[in-house]
């Protein structure tokens, strides 16, 4: 129960890496609001934020669903907002809503490339913004999902990847300007099983993880003392590695026979390698 009583906020948090790291904070003690545009089931994108309150409050921790575009202002201020009146407090705030597209950059579409900076790194922005002043209170996490920083990865993908890089940014921005706020990046090293993945065709079970792993690497990152930690941009991986003691990663297999190996897109830093 490393995050009794704690709160944890989670945009994207209907399906995918967001469900489950709610349910793996749930877990550990925590109580969980999860944000996300939508609340209708959709056929082509399985889970609702329903239903993950649902899973959330069948653990016997308390939850919320709040229904929030994260690229407007307004609704993300009251977003935070909502989750303070309920639960009187905030200690945690991931920012999992992201938008994907990928193409060379004279290919892009200038709606798309709105659409990408919206959703990530100008939500972030505006989510962390909102959530400060309650996590100063008594010291809390932002924690982002977007990459270490490699150039060699623009090519083919660099709006997206600029998106993603100026989570991390902004994540160590903060980590330096707030004393009792600790603020991180975390990313996949093979790619994981999400509603993106499988209807932008990037592989199959043999090539993904389970969501679990950002889940578990979440719960490690959020249960240190922010006071005491300090921004890294982390690779799941390592993350689990060196705070868990975690090295053997076959629970975390989509397909229990392959071993995935890293991501042909390789948003990660350059001078990482497997150990």
């Amino acid at each position: 129960m490393r995050l009794e009583d704690k709160v944890v906020l989670i945009t994207g948090g209907s399906r995918g890496v967001g469900a489950a790291c709610a349910l793996a904070c749930a877990r550990e003690g925590a109580h969980v609001a999860v944000a996300a545009k939508t609340v209708e089931p959709d056929a082509r994108l399985p889970g609702t934020l329903g239903e993950v309150v649902a899973q959330v409050e069948a653990l016997g921790r308390g939850a919320l669903a709040i229904q929030t575009d994260v690229r407007f202002e307004d609704q993300v201020e009251a977003m935070v907002a909502q989750t303070v009146a309920r639960f009187g407090r905030l200690d945690a705030l991931v920012n999992n809503a992201g938008a994907i597209f990928w193409g060379d950059l004279g290919a892009w579409p200038v709606k798309k490339f709105d659409l990408v900076f919206g959703v990530n790194v100008r939500a972030a922005f505006l989510a962390t913004r909102a959530a400060l002043p309650h996590l100063r209170v008594r010291g809390g996490h932002v924690l982002m999902m977007s990459p270490p920083i490699n150039a060699k990865a623009a090519v083919g993908k660099a709006p997206y990847l600029v998106s993603k890089i100026g989570m991390t940014v902004l994540a160590q921005a903060v980590d330096g300007e707030e004393e009792a706020v600790c603020a991180q990046a975390l990313w996949p090293v093979a790619a994981v099983k999400t509603a993106a993945t499988v209807n932008l065709g990037m592989g199959d079970d043999s090539a993904w993880r389970t969501p679990e792993i950002l889940a578990d690497a979440t719960v490690a990152l959020l249960a240190r003392d922010p006071r005491q930690a300090s921004f890294r941009a982390w690779l799941d991986e390592d993350v689990l590695r060196e705070l868990e003691g975690v090295t053997d990663l076959a629970r975390y297999r989509c397909d229990p026979a392959h071993e995935p190996g890293p991501m042909s897109i390789e948003l990660v830093d350059p001078d990482w390698r497997r150990t």
